[in-house]
C-alpha cells in the first residue's frame, strides 16, 4: 500500500457542520494547523466560507481576511480551499501548494492564471454548480453518470489550458456534493480504484465527517469519528493519493497501522 497524503482541515469559519466557530479566531486557528501537523498532517487546507447546505453566505474580503494571517504564519504546504474568483487569486499569489474548488474550476477566465501558477488544482465532481452543499437525492447511477460526464469534459479544458496533468488531483466529491441518500457516496467509495484507474489522475477523498456515515445506519450513539477512519482506510487501501480529513492523528496512526501489517506479507505463511 501506498500512504496517502494527509491533508488536515481548519475550517476559519462560524458554520462549518462540524466545527463551526471554533477556529474563527487567527490564534486558534494557527494553533489548530500546529496541532494537526504534530498529528501526522502532510497538509493544511484553510477554509474561509463553509460549503454546508444552511452556511450563510461570505463576501471574499472577509474569507481573505480569515485565511491571510493563517496562511501567512504557516510553514509547510497549504491548501486553499475556495471558489470565488477573487480568493482563489488571493491563494495563487501567496503561493498556496494546492488550490481546491468545490466546482471543479468553471471559471475559464482564471485558467491563464491557473496555468502560470506552480499550484496542484483539486478538481472536484459536485452534482450541482452552485458554491455549496443541496439536499437532493439520486441514484448511484445518476452519481456515475455525472462524475464521467464531468471529468470528461472539465479535465480536457484544463489541460487545454495549459495546465500539466501533473498538477491536477480529481476528487469525484462526497456526501451531500453527490446526494442527501447515503447509497450513491458508500457505492462510488467502493469503486474507488476503478475511478482512478479509468481518469488515470491522482485522487483526494473526503468522507470526514460527512453526513453519509452518519445516515448509513441511524442511531443515537453514532460515533461518527469511527465511522470516518474505516471509510477513510478503506480508501487507502483502494489507491487514493490524499485524504483530506479533521481528525489526523488517527488517520496517521492507523495508516501506520495498516503499513505494519502490509510489510508482514514478506514472511511466509509456515508450511
Amino acid at each position: 500500500m501506498t500512504r496517502p497524503k494527509i491533508v488536515g482541515i481548519v475550517n476559519i469559519t462560524t458554520d462549518s457542520f462540524s466545527d463551526g466557530g471554533k477556529f474563527v479566531e487567527p490564534e486558534a486557528a494557527m494553533a489548530h494547523a500546529r496541532e494537526l501537523l504534530k498529528d501526522g498532517a502532510d497538509i493544511v487546507e484553510l477554509s474561509g466560507a463553509s460549503s454546508n447546505p444552511h452556511a450563510a453566505p461570505v463576501p471574499a474580503d472577509v474569507e481573505i481576511g480569515r485565511m491571510k494571517p493563517v496562511l501567512e504564519s504557516l510553514d509547510c504546504p497549504v491548501s486553499i480551499d475556495a471558489t470565488k474568483p477573487e480568493v482563489q487569486r488571493f491563494a495563487l499569489s501567496h503561493k498556496a501548494a494546492y488550490l481546491n474548488d468545490i466546482r471543479g474550476f468553471p471559471d475559464e477566465s482564471l485558467y491563464d492564471e491557473l496555468a502560470s501558477s506552480s499550484a496542484k488544482l483539486i478538481v472536484m465532481h459536485f452534482i450541482s454548480d452552485l458554491d455549496k452543499a443541496i439536499r437532493v437525492p439520486k441514484t448511484p447511477e445518476e452519481v456515475f453518470d455525472s462524475i464521467r460526464s464531468f471529468f470528461e469534459t472539465r479535465l480536457p479544458q484544463l489541460l487545454s489550458a495549459g495546465i500539466s496533468k501533473d498538477r491536477l488531483i480529481i476528487d469525484p466529491g462526497m456526501g451531500f456534493f453527490l446526494a442527501s441518500n447515503p447509497e450513491p457516496s458508500l457505492v462510488v467509495l467502493a469503486h474507488i480504484a476503478a475511478l482512478k484507474k479509468h481518469f488515470e489522475f491522482p485522487v483526494m477523498i473526503s468522507v470526514s465527517r460527512k453526513s453519509f456515515l452518519r445516515n448509513l445506519a441511524k442511531s443515537d450513539e453514532v460515533d461518527i469519528q469511527s465511522r470516518t477512519l474505516a471509510a477513510e482506510l478503506f480508501a487507502a487501501t483502494q489507491g487514493v493519493d490524499y485524504i483530506r480529513t479533521h481528525d489526523a492523528r488517527a488517520l496517521h496512526q492507523g495508516l501506520q497501522t495498516l503499513s505494519a501489517i502490509d510489510a508482514g506479507e514478506k514472511y511466509p505463511f509456515p508450511a
